[in-house]
């Protein structure tokens, strides 16, 4: 039978600078920004010690250090998690008769026939450890979905299988937002249409959730509570859908000029990473985080172009939209890029976005 395993590393970048590191080992382990608390910046991970005083991803540096006084903190080294990335993901390819698609630095759905999944998940574990000395947690599922939910489950270093003949058992009363792609928006705009559970959103109505979501995301989500979708694992290279680039400044921007400044030079930034691919810009995206910490996005979808003057054009039209009267102690620029067609095949939320 063809199963899909979804590979997830634990706690990933705390795990290679422990490795880095073997007296850290065991101690609360905080990686966030240049490793300074007094800065902006947010924790990127946390070892477990960590977690267990309430620190997760995306939490400001400063209230982390304050959860945890006596934190070792790190500064975010990338280079170092992309290698051990890919001497992770090289492991997975040398399996026999994987098929592997990588979803990011620390995770990866690896397709495969075999007759016991639990047992060449334990096999994959160990091959893992092996060469990289990283633990990893493995979920073993009938779909995408499946698989990626199934490792929840299993995490640490433990393996759980989730397919059509459990799912009910074992996600039917949880609450809509432990699914994979349902995050607090979209649950509060389920819960408004009497939707709480995934078994209530297996059987929910297709006009509703089409009404509120859209013909497309309508019936993903619906298709989502029953825990469907593809079960093809895709090795084809990665094709973004756009580039954005952030900056959190140390000093709030006040002025409105410099805001301006601050902006364009983010666009330009993007617009040198769009121009490497090659692909015209469909869309635009800003985000803003005034200060103390409240955030706003605006997004604009624009005629394709590859003319740059066009695309500056367009984003001063999002950034006239900052507010004049705020300072700004974040600021993000995307651009979304045209697919190519080839691209598309097979595309679903879990598969790429559409």
């Amino acid at each position: 039978m063809r199963w899909v395993l979804h590979v997830d590393l634990d706690q990933f970048i705390a795990a290679v600078e422990v490795l880095r590191r073997p007296e850290l080992a065991g101690l609360p382990v905080i990686v966030g920004g240049r490793g300074d608390p007094t800065e902006r910046a947010v924790v990127s991970t946390a070892s477990y010690e960590a977690r267990a005083f309430g620190v997760g991803s995306g939490m400001p540096l400063r209230i982390a250090a304050r959860k945890v006084p006596d934190a070792v903190i790190l500064p975010v080294d990338a280079p170092a998690y992309l290698a051990a990335s890919a001497e992770v993901m090289s492991v997975l390819r040398a399996l026999p008769a994987a098929v592997v698609q990588v979803l990011g630095w620390d995770e990866a759905f690896v397709g495969v026939d075999t007759e016991d999944p639990e047992a060449y998940a334990r096999r994959l574990q160990q091959a893992v450890l092996d060469r990289t000395r990283l633990l990893c947690s493995v979920g073993i599922g009938d779909t995408l979905v499946r698989a990626k939910i199934a490792t929840g489950f299993g995490k640490p270093q433990g393996v759980f299988r989730l397919t059509a003949e459990n799912w009910d058992e074992v996600m039917g009363a949880r609450a809509v937002i432990e699914l994979w792609g349902v995050g607090t928006k979209v649950s509060k705009r389920l819960l408004a249409l009497g939707i709480r559970t995934v078994a209530e959103l297996a059987v929910a109505p297709e006009p509703a959730l089409t009404a509120e979501f859209g013909p497309r995301m309508g019936l993903w989500y619906r298709e989502l509570g029953r825990g469907g979708g593809s079960a093809v694992v895709d090795d084809t290279p990665w094709v973004p859908r756009g580039h954005s680039r952030e900056t959190t400044y140390q000093t709030d921007l006040a002025d409105r000029a410099e805001i301006e400044r601050a902006a364009l030079t983010l666009l330009a930034q993007v617009l040198d990473d769009v121009k490497e691919d090659g692909r015209p810009v469909i869309g635009l995206g800003l985000k803003v985080r005034y200060a103390p910490f409240t955030t706003k996005t605006f997004t604009k979808r624009i005629p394709e172009t590859a003319d740059r003057d066009v695309v500056l054009a367009k984003a001063k039209e999002l950034i006239a939209r900052i507010a004049p009267d705020r300072a700004v102690r974040l600021l993000g620029m995307r651009a979304e890029m045209a697919l190519p067609e080839d691209a598309r095949d097979g595309r679903t939320p879990t598969r790429g976005a559409w």
